[in-house]
């Protein structure tokens, strides 16, 4: 019954919150070129001192997916991957950004994050 208890100690409001936080900030970094969903990580890890192991934890790992999800922003727009990660979205996603579809390159490159995720 561990197994419960950690779920509900993941699932509080808090740790959302958190959560949420965590993968915009991904998402800007991830979407920069030259910065991978590594570094932030390594960048951030000193905001996470403060917190519970739990909510560090939560904080890393959304920060990290949401830099991976974020590569692809520069990868369908402007032909430079934001982490090499999305080195394979520029093949596909900025021809159809060049053709005026690069609206549905992104919602194909959220929908197969999060579905992936």
């Amino acid at each position: 019954m561990d197994v419960l208890n950690y779920l509900i100690e993941a699932m509080t409001p808090l740790n959302l919150f958190l959560a949420l936080g965590g993968v915009i900030a991904g998402t800007i970094i991830g979407a920069m070129p030259g910065l991978s969903a590594t570094m932030a990580v390594a960048v951030l890890v000193p905001f996470t001192y403060v917190m519970g192991p739990a909510s560090g934890l939560i904080v890393l790992g959304a920060i990290y997916t949401g830099a991976i999800y974020g590569g692809a922003f520069a990868a369908i727009l402007v032909n430079t991957p934001g982490t090499p990660s999305a080195i394979a979205t520029t093949f596909d996603g900025y021809p159809m950004a060049q053709k005026g579809e690069g609206a549905l390159a992104i919602s194909l490159a959220t929908f197969s994050s999060v579905a992936g995720g």
